[in-house]
């Protein structure tokens, strides 16, 4: 497995509209380190991501059916994630040089993050790896496994810390930093 280890992204806080606070961390754009980030997720931990676009007024969270049959990448710069009878999706990770210039920037990528979010007391509450084109819009959001949430994507009763392995092996290769421990202070989510 390679490292995707990036040239050490500097984390900053983001403040949301409904006042809780996201912790972020820049990583690169090119097409090779995103190629290798979202082929080694979808091929190796396939079964633990929930995925999908995540816009203002609607959140779709899927998960895999089963390991992707294949994952291509095209000169047009968008890598594939097939499983065959249950579909596909294409993601642009950055545009082929045959593309219009205009269409290479909107559909490219212009931002791609580590994400914790953080609850109204500022404890861990969501870990995940998003991407936005070149408009800013969100191109895909990838949840990894959360440990106040069951595999089955219920509230769990107690938290199950052995659900950070990913962003546990993720983080640092990916930041050039270790975990800083904090991610296990999460308090859970409220049941209705």
């Amino acid at each position: 497995m390679a490292i995707l280890h990036s040239s050490g992204p500097v984390e900053k806080q983001i403040t949301l509209v409904d006042g809780r606070t996201e912790e972020v961390w820049p990583l690169p754009l090119d097409r090779e380190f995103l190629r290798s980030l979202f082929t080694e997720l979808f091929e190796e931990h396939w079964d633990q991501l929930t995925w999908g676009p995540i816009i203002q007024g609607a959140a779709y969270e899927l998960r895999c059916p089963r390991k992707p049959e294949s994952i291509t990448f095209t000169d047009f710069g968008y890598l594939t994630i097939h499983w065959g009878a249950q579909g596909h999706f294409h993601l642009c990770i950055g545009a082929g040089t045959d593309m219009a210039p205009e269409l290479a920037r909107q559909r490219s990528p212009s931002r791609v993050e580590l994400v914790r979010r953080l609850d109204a007391e500022e404890h861990p509450i969501s870990w995940s790896i998003r991407m936005f084109n070149g408009n800013g819009d969100p191109q895909i959001t990838i949840f990894l496994p959360n440990p106040l949430l069951s595999p089955e994507d219920s509230i769990a009763e107690q938290p199950d810390w052995d659900r950070l392995a990913l962003w546990n092996s993720l983080f640092p290769r990916l930041t050039g930093h270790p975990t800083d421990g904090r991610d296990r202070l999460g308090k859970g989510y409220v049941k209705n």
